[in-house]
Order: structure tokens, then sequence, then C-alpha cells
């Protein structure tokens, strides 16, 4: 039996193992003075308060002097694990916005009774959600009424979990559902996206914002910043992150490849540049 005292095997039973021996004197000679070193404590640097980069690398000149004048108001729904991220770009959409303009609201799980102002929200006629899908209309296509200013809901996270968001919280299926139909390419290009067209959250606002206040400079605008972070990153030894897309035609794909047949399935679709609807944009 394994484990058992008549094994036959030298030396003591685990139970009855002996005392580690003392070590040698020239070895805590050795040691004794670094047990009187002092510990260094890691701090946290500083923050920019505008911008939530560290203030040796903050980007406010690369912000504008003052918070864009828009009507539309932006709801970020973020998921929990993107507010860890170091490299967000949330921050910086909510640098160029009024605070009353763009509002971050964290979790995963958005109830009516928790949440009541985003209820009333999601009610109002003239809410949007950005999320793309068979049942979403191009957001250029959409007619904007006049009578009370109009809200954009954002969903922040990678796709699974935009996804796991939007289906889940049945608050997200009263609006009215739009995307972006754009061959933009993401500028954010120190994090992997699976295609070319996926946006960050960033760009998909700056984008939206363009075609629903009539305003190309606002696209202009809200990427600056986003480009001089990605631009001090390179400088900085980042790579250039190509995306999924891109890697999987290119034969540049070096993980193991899944074994799920629905995740196959959509590196299948992606080298043959066949995008069904979980594959828009996201963000």
């Amino acid at each position: 039996m394994e484990g058992g005292g008549g094994s036959g095997a030298a030396g003591p039973s685990p139970s009855q193992s002996p005392p580690p021996s003392p070590s040698p004197p020239e070895d805590r000679e050795c040691c004794a003075g670094l047990w009187e070193l002092p510990v260094e404590r890691c701090e946290r640097r500083p923050e920019c308060g505008r911008c939530s980069r560290p203030q040796k690398v903050c980007l406010c000149p690369f912000l504008p002097i003052h918070p864009l004048k828009v009507s539309t108001c932006l709801y970020i729904i973020q998921h929990p694990a993107e507010e860890s991220r170091v490299l967000r770009t949330v921050p910086l959409l909510a640098a160029c916005l009024p605070p009353d303009k763009c509002k971050i609201l964290i979790g995963r799980r958005f109830s009516e009774d928790r949440y009541p102002e985003l209820a009333t929200v999601c009610r109002n006629p003239s809410t949007l959600i950005l999320y793309p899908g068979a049942e979403a209309t191009n957001l250029e296509e959409v007619t904007l009424g006049s009578s009370s200013p109009p809200v954009m809901i954002i969903i922040d996270g990678t796709w699974s979990q935009a996804k796991d968001i939007f289906y889940k919280n049945s608050l997200f299926r009263l609006p009215k559902q739009v995307q972006l139909k754009t061959n933009i390419s993401s500028q954010y290009v120190i994090r992997t996206q699976p295609t070319n067209t996926c946006l960050s959250t960033l760009e998909c606002a700056a984008v939206a914002l363009t075609i629903m206040e009539k305003n190309k400079n606002i696209q202009e605008t809200i990427l600056r910043p986003l480009q001089a972070l990605c631009s001090f990153q390179l400088q900085h030894g980042a790579q250039i992150h190509h995306s999924k897309e891109h890697l999987l035609k290119n034969g540049l794909y070096d993980k193991p490849m899944p074994k799920n047949k629905r995740k196959l399935r959509r590196m299948e679709l992606l080298v043959n540049n066949v995008q069904p609807r979980q594959l828009g944009p996201t963000w």
C-alpha cells in the first residue's frame, strides 16, 4: 500500500521527520546584516486628477483645454476587470467631456431596484445602446428626436465581457440598439483586438458623438490623447499588437488553437473574413 508503514523504505515516517539542521555559523554571519536592512514600501505613483495617468506621464497636454460642449450624454457601463487595467481609454474619454455628459457605472449586473436612474434612462425613448448585432440599426440612419437630449449607453470590456453584460441585464434590451458602420482601423495598437475593425471604448464614443452631434472635430479631439498614449508606449518598449484576424490570416498566430468547436468556428470565420454578429465592432 502506498504510504503504509510496511513499505520497507528507508528513513523515518513523515510524522517522525527529524528537526531541520541549524544553518552553519558562516551562513548566519553572512546573512546577519540583511535582517537589519530597512524594508522599502512600494507606494503607488501619484496620479493626475484629470487624466488618471501617473503624473510623470500625464496626457493632459493632449486633452482639450475645456471640456467639449455636447448635448449627448454617455453612460459607460464598465466591467469591473477594466477598472484595474493600466492602459485604459475611459478616463481619457471622461476627461474630454463635462462630468454630467459622461457617467461611468461599474459592475456586471444592473437591476432596476439598485440602479433606478439607469432604469429611467433605459426606458427613455431617446436612449440608444451601442451594441452590434442583427437587430441593431446603423447609427447614421437613426433619426434623433429634438424633444430631449440624446443619451447613449456604451459597454466597456472585452467582447465576452460586453456580451455577458448585455444579455444578462434586461434593462439593456429596452433602448434602441445601434451599431457603427465604419471601416476605420483602431488606433489603439498597444492592445490586441479580435478583428481589424474592432474599436476601443474611446474610439466608439468619438465616432458616435461625431455622428450624433454632427461635428467632425469631436472625433479628432477625443482621439488625440489616445494617439499620444500609444506613441509614448511604443517609444518605451511596447509592441504594436496586430488583431487576431491579421495574425490568423498571415500565419502568425502562435497560441494553441482552442478545443472548443464554437471558438474554432469563430477563428475560421475570421480567416475567411466573414463576420457574424458575434464578431462585430467591440470595445
